[in-house]
């Protein structure tokens, strides 16, 4: 049950810094040797290797946040995460493998929320002196459209 509850805890807290807008902290969620893909479940099914974002170690996560933040130009909007209770596929004494769902609700500051991204989260986590860290983050997004574009990590 333990691993179970550092799961949720590690999801609810990754949920609450992007829906807060701490985008620094982002990278802390990740060890240093990481993957973070947003990819359509079609191509993820597929095997295909076409990612929406695909970004590997946590010096790619840093240069994402400065582009959200210094370089893109975007119409700023605020994030909604919902995230299921996380099944677990896989623990062992090195980590943890689990998947679970996710939506993100997209609001921006003059519009109605909207329905922006649905799939699941299929995470390989890695056990450290600080705790549940993801190793690898697939967020497969089960539409082949995206509304826009992607600025925020999912």
């Amino acid at each position: 049950m333990s691993d179970y509850l550092a799961v949720l805890a590690l999801h609810g807290e990754y949920a609450d810094c992007l829906d807060r807008g701490e985008f620094e902290r982002w990278p802390e969620f990740f060890t240093e040797q990481c993957e973070y893909r947003i990819q359509a479940r079609e191509n993820y099914d597929a095997k295909l290797p076409l990612s929406t974002m695909w970004l590997e170690g946590r010096g790619m996560l840093l240069d994402r946040i400065y582009g959200v933040r210094e370089t893109l130009y975007h119409d700023p909007y605020y994030q909604r995460h919902i995230v299921s209770a996380p099944h677990i596929i896989k623990a062992t004494d090195g980590g943890i493998q689990a998947e679970t769902n996710y939506l993100v609700i997209r609001t921006k500051r003059d519009k109605f929320s909207e329905l922006f991204n649905v799939g699941r989260y299929i995470d390989s986590m890695e056990r450290t002196e600080a705790g549940l860290k993801f190793r690898s983050r697939a967020c497969v997004f089960d539409s082949e459209w995206i509304r826009n574009s992607i600025i925020y990590p999912i």
